[in-house]
């Protein structure tokens, strides 16, 4: 049912049902929320060819090693700083850095500055991003009677548009301060997002005028889909190699074999490391960062299975239910990557035994982006470090609770032990990889 909908018939169902208004975080002025139509052609188009590009994810492949390496960093000295004198390991908060990671690598490609160091006027950038993403995809009596809406019983109306508004006041800020930036710079060193929306924004050629506040919706999509996503599925991926430590050793047993241990993981490495890979696709079938991808909306009449279905009618593909079917896949709830060595199903929208990215039109532009910060973090987490979970803590009794929500991340925040597995002068190495600093 879902190939009918999202590759037979992807040109009945292309739209998105109307979500929010302009003042709205899913408000139609977004390309992920936009109705299918030359709005959204334009700037899914711009988002593919000139953001997501081949060309361009490589511009940013030092800034992603520079982060990857500030995990590491940042694990290694939380470890120090809270060990009891070697007595007792000292543990990590595992969700938390890998959460900074896949936001400072988004917020550094999208406009120069890491999360921590982005103003929202006294709040916190995460806080603030986390809870529009919580009332986003949280219940609401709406849904189910909409004259309910405009009373706002919850009060959720009320917080998001706070939260929007602040977002809002952020992003022009981060605009304005750019298009000065390029007035006082003729010739910029290196671009971000912002700095080549707002070249195209000045090409007089284009189908559609660039302006400020189609900017400030394409960095929100971003944000939106490029930070929470991808930190929870590194988060299921070590919870489940903790539960399962034959599959972490042959992980490593994989790196050490082809990295070795006289240098650290690079992003060149990764289509080498097939074993890393299927640990990644596995967590991502038991884990899709959208469980429910996003709505679609029917924009004509149709005949689906036998079934009739009406004009504007939503839809919801159920990932997670998909990439657990025991029809499909044997011992569907267990965890074990090797069901995907030597096989032809990916991840990338094609094979429909598992879409953790949606597919067809509406699929997501920024497949190969997620995909390398989850591999490459994931790289470095089992290169640079050997962990166990904390005293008391078993494989059968680590907590596997789902946060309910738009994504899918873990109720309680994963805590693990890191012990170094690598000489000491590879965590803090001069140049790093040989690459430049930007």
């Amino acid at each position: 049912m879902a190939e009918q909908i999202l590759k037979t018939h992807d040109h009945i169902f292309a739209s998105r049902p109307l979500m929010g208004d302009d003042n709205h975080s899913l408000s139609p002025q977004k390309v992920a929320f936009a109705p299918h139509g030359p709005y959204w052609k334009f700037m899914r188009k711009i988002m593919v060819m000139e953001l997501f590009s081949p060309k361009r994810m490589k511009s940013f492949t030092s800034l992603r090693a520079q982060e990857v390496l500030a995990m590491t960093r940042s694990i290694l000295l939380t470890a120090a700083t809270n060990s009891d004198s070697g007595t007792h390991p000292a543990t990590v908060d595992v969700t938390r850095e890998v959460s900074f990671l896949t936001n400072n690598i988004v917020c550094r490609m999208s406009f120069g500055k890491k999360c921590n160091e982005a103003e929202l006027g006294g709040r916190v950038f995460k806080e603030v991003l986390d809870g529009l993403i919580a009332l986003s995809g949280g219940f609401n009596y709406r849904d189910c009677i909409p004259l309910l809406g405009r009373l706002d019983l919850q009060g959720l109306g009320r917080k998001q548009t706070e939260l929007t508004k602040i977002f809002h006041v952020f992003l022009e800020r981060i605009v304005d301060e750019h298009v000065q930036r390029r007035k006082n710079c003729s010739n910029l060193e290196s671009e971000d997002f912002v700095d080549v929306l707002l070249s195209l924004s000045e090409d007089e050629s284009m189908e559609f005028k660039i302006t400020q506040n189609h900017i400030k919706n394409v960095i929100f999509d971003l944000l939106v889909a490029g930070t929470d996503t991808s930190g929870a599925t590194l988060e299921w991926a070590m919870s489940e190699l903790l539960r399962n430590p034959c599959a972490m050793k042959r992980t490593q047993e994989e790196l050490d074999s082809f990295v070795g241990k006289s240098r650290l993981v690079r992003e060149s490495d990764l289509p080498h490391l097939l074993y890393l890979q299927a640990v990644v696709k596995e967590t991502l079938r038991l884990y899709p960062s959208a469980p429910l991808l996003l709505p679609h909306q029917s924009m004509e009449h149709s005949t689906i299975g036998g079934y009739e279905i009406p004009d504007k009618t939503q839809i919801l593909v159920n990932a997670w239910a998909i990439g657990r079917d025991p029809v499909t896949w044997e011992e569907a709830k267990e965890f074990k990557p090797e069901r995907f060595l030597g096989g032809q199903i990916d991840v990338k929208g094609q094979n429909f035994e598992v879409i953790p990215f949606g597919s067809g039109r509406r699929g997501c532009p920024g497949i190969n982006l997620a995909l390398s910060m989850i591999q490459l973090g994931l790289a470095h987490l089992l290169h640079c470090f050997n962990w166990y979970l904390p005293q008391g803590v078993t494989p059968e009794t680590l907590d596997f609770s789902e946060f309910f929500g738009i994504t899918m991340p873990r109720t309680v925040h994963l805590r693990a032990i890191p012990l170094t597995r690598l000489p000491m002068d590879l965590y803090h190495p001069k140049p790093y990889l040989g690459v430049q600093h930007s």
